[in-house]
């Protein structure tokens, strides 16, 4: 059976108006750029920065939950855990080794640290940012096994922002400029279709029935 008679088969069950969304979608998702959060005590804001991901088309988000285990709430993040891909961590020390094992450098935003501002950002390197517990910031662990360090510029009496106005700030910027870059930073074809799938499955009822009911003939 070729997978793209199914996948073909399956849109048929999605309304013109979900298949739209998906083909304007997908071509704009990215895996380049991915961004971890460590230990985020307030709920709202680690479902603000899903939110945030999925507005600006980045796919993956990591959840580094080593001290603070919450489930996501669904509601601030509205809807966007569907859309977008959550890997899940019990410590910071696993997330950075599997994210360094795909090929990505660890990226810790902090306004303390002198390395590089936004603006300056390489964004040729596929890159996770790491962002901070509320209070205290990223953990001693993730400063020092980060490649690099990122702040945004302040010129305030304020030092810092909420995490989820940092990840805005920092994604819309970076994402502007990486979609008008000549970097192969899209999807590959097998990534889209996987997606494809499971978006479909995330949206229709029934689906396992409609696929065995599709394998079967019937």
């Amino acid at each position: 059976m070729n997978d793209l008679d199914l996948l073909k088969h399956l849109e048929g069950y999605l309304t013109e108006n979900r298949l739209q969304r998906f083909n304007t979608v997908l071509p704009l998702r990215t895996k380049h750029f991915t961004v971890a959060t460590e230990d985020v005590y307030q709920l709202h804001n680690t479902s603000a920065v899903i939110r945030t991901c999925d507005v600006f088309g980045i796919q993956e988000v990591n959840v580094i939950e080593e001290v603070n285990s919450k489930r996501i709430d669904r509601e601030i993040a509205m809807g966007a855990q569907k859309w977008v891909d959550l890997n899940r961590y019990n410590s910071t020390k696993s997330c950075i080794d599997t994210l360094k094992q795909k090929g990505y450098q660890i990226v810790a935003t902090t306004p303390h640290t002198n390395d590089c501002d936004l603006v300056d950002f390489d964004i040729s390197n596929k890159s996770c940012f790491f962002f901070g517990r509320e209070t205290e910031g990223l953990s001693d662990y993730a400063m020092d096994h980060a490649d690099c360090f990122l702040k945004i510029p302040m010129v305030g009496f304020t030092e810092s922002l909420n995490i989820s106005v940092s990840a805005a700030i920092i994604l819309q910027h970076l994402t502007s400029k990486l979609r008008k870059s000549h970097i192969n930073w899209q999807l590959s074809d097998a990534e889209i279709i996987e997606k494809r799938f499971d978006w479909i499955k995330k949206t229709i009822k029934d689906y396992d029935a409609i696929v065995e009911r599709y394998q079967s003939g019937i």
